[in-house]
């Protein structure tokens, strides 16, 4: 009976124990979560409220006086252009640049993980150096170089180049596919199947969660960028979300902060609601990407 006891009160201490990590581990995951939280959750308050209201030096997420008229004054947008205007831009940018990545992104990584060629390591190589480069290197000689062509206040340097692959998504989409059995594409060639008919018939089906993750991380990327579609293009028409944001500020007079907020977080709901329709897939994606090496 004392052994029995004895063992009864160690599980009860070992259970104890681990009641008691992880009630701490999910306090400290609250905390966090509140902190990272908390900046979005005051963007959305202040888009309800006035414009005294909103720098008061109150922490309150809760607006005193409810300001509907900020979505109003806002998707009014500028002169004659219209949120709704920005809002297909971004739309029509992010959706064909995203579909041009991913596609020549996947066409290009069966190529490197599953087509023997001479130099194949040379060129991986030279692929993922292109990753060392920011943005600001190539800026002046590809802005340049789309004046030439004509691009500018188009929505082609823009599309264009992320359209012609992405070293991160190759890599990723890559590692991946290292993962298929080379069993199937050696029974695919011996029914006859060419090498485009065993990468469409075949490798893109069983890569559908890393092509999800890819396509769901270039249309945040795309969705947010500021920097380009600011350097290619100066017509208020052909602005994005992003770069139209940047005009409710005016230095030279007053800002319409509670205008500027509601766009903002406008501007969130897309990213949320993909993020909530296909977070599946990115926790996927992600864990069964790289296995093999």
């Amino acid at each position: 009976m004392g052994v029995l006891r004895g063992r009864g009160e160690v599980a009860g201490l070992v259970v104890g124990r681990k009641l008691l990590r992880g009630t701490a581990h999910h306090l400290l995951a609250g905390i966090l979560a509140v902190l990272m939280l908390y900046p979005v959750l005051w963007m959305f308050s202040s888009s309800f409220k006035s414009q005294a209201g909103i720098f008061n030096g109150r922490l309150s997420l809760i607006p005193e006086t409810w300001e509907l008229k900020n979505f109003v004054e806002g998707w009014r947008g500028f002169g004659r252009v219209t949120f709704t205007t920005f809002y297909r831009n971004s739309i029509v940018i992010t959706v064909l640049s995203t579909v041009g990545t991913v596609c020549v992104s996947a066409l290009v990584a069966f190529g490197f993980a599953r087509v023997r060629f001479a130099g194949r390591k040379l060129w991986f190589a030279v692929m993922m150096a292109t990753l060392l480069l920011p943005f600001e290197i190539k800026m002046v000689p590809q802005y340049l170089l789309f004046h030439r062509l004509g691009w500018i206040n188009t929505f082609l340097p823009l599309i264009i180049p992320p359209s012609l692959g992405s070293a991160f998504f190759i890599f990723l989409l890559m590692q991946f596919m290292r993962t298929i059995p080379l069993e199937l594409d050696e029974s695919a060639f011996v029914d006859g199947c060419s090498r485009l008919r065993i990468f469409v018939s075949i490798t893109l089906p069983l890569c559908k969660p890393a092509l999800m993750t890819s396509a769901i991380f270039s249309f945040y990327w795309t969705w947010s960028d500021f920097l380009p579609p600011l350097l290619y293009l100066s017509k208020p028409a052909l602005y994005t979300v992003s770069v139209a944001l940047c005009l409710f500020s005016d230095p030279t007079s007053i800002t319409n902060w509670g205008a500027m907020f509601a766009m903002a977080s406008v501007s969130l709901l897309p990213v949320i609601v993909v993020f909530l329709l296909l977070q599946r897939h990115i926790v996927e994606g992600i864990s069964t990407t790289g296995l093999k090496v």
